[in-house]
């Protein structure tokens, strides 16, 4: 093969390594930077910090303020993730699986909000929230947030439905399954990783969201990024990146979580 590693030569390997090592420096340095900032001893942001602490992560355990908003995202991610999935997964159904006319402009309509500029996007959710008194309630942002996510799970789960083979599901059939217990233990058992990846994405789009969050939110509901929006205003307290490393931290975590149960899924086949 023309791109074969072990054909490039060393100088053009040597070449590539660096630029790869470039581009992850370049995407991990601002991760490093805030988590280096978050443990500093100095009260403004600076870097490098002139001695180191675990200060900030305490004052962030104290404020009932910050564990309210952790709370806040937790529960609308949770709650966004079950619908996302669920709605997702009988839209990709319909989408793939049905005959139905104009299903190709359908599927388009539905990944609208991918494409759409998110401001935008906000700015006509706050209005129709407005309009019948969600705003800044808990169904509000649920709404949202899923707006936003359940694009990510449509278009996850159609993939995995189009290298789907519904043989099997024809062969339950032929043994005697209902279509529920055909449903129940061979299609969702065999899109298990799929739907697993679309709860990973709709979770992360829901916790780190936060244009749509600043238009729904008010003094007794906001989540943790409009918590870190509204501080940011205010001062540059090490507190902020303190909360900010725990935020990467649960990323990291739901990362590392779906690699380790991709991995046992391959050795499962």
């Amino acid at each position: 093969m023309l791109l074969d590693h072990d054909r490039l030569g060393l100088p053009l390997r040597l070449s590539l390594g660096a630029i790869g090592t470039l581009v992850v420096a370049f995407l991990l340095a601002p991760i490093v930077f805030i988590t280096l900032l978050s443990f500093g001893s100095s009260p403004w942001l600076i870097f490098p910090p002139p001695g180191w602490t675990l200060q900030w992560y305490r004052e962030m355990w104290a404020d009932p303020g910050w564990l309210q908003a952790m709370w806040h995202s937790t529960r609308v991610a949770l709650v966004v993730t079950a619908l996302s999935v669920s709605l997702g997964f009988i839209t990709a159904l319909a989408l793939v699986r049905g005959t139905f006319p104009g299903r190709a402009l359908l599927r388009g309509f539905f990944i609208t909000p991918m494409v759409l500029p998110v401001v935008v996007l906000a700015v006509a959710l706050y209005a129709l929230c407005l309009k019948v008194g969600l705003t800044g309630t808990f169904v509000g942002f649920v709404i949202g947030h899923l707006v936003i996510a359940l694009p990510f799970s449509i278009i996850t789960l159609c993939n995995a439905l189009e290298g789907y083979d519904f043989a099997l599901e024809e062969a339950a059939l032929i043994c005697g399954a209902t279509p529920w217990q055909v449903k129940w233990r061979v299609t969702l058992p065999a899109l298990r990783l799929s739907l697993f990846a679309a709860g990973v994405f709709s979770f992360l789009v829901s916790w780190d969201e936060v244009v749509v969050s600043i238009f729904m939110a008010t003094p007794g509901m906001e989540t943790l990024p409009v918590r870190i929006w509204s501080a940011l205003r205010q001062d540059l307290s090490p507190v902020i990146a303190a909360v900010s490393t725990v935020l990467i931290g649960i990323t990291l975590l739901f990362m590392l979580i779906a690699a380790l149960f991709k991995k046992d899924d391959d050795h499962g086949h």
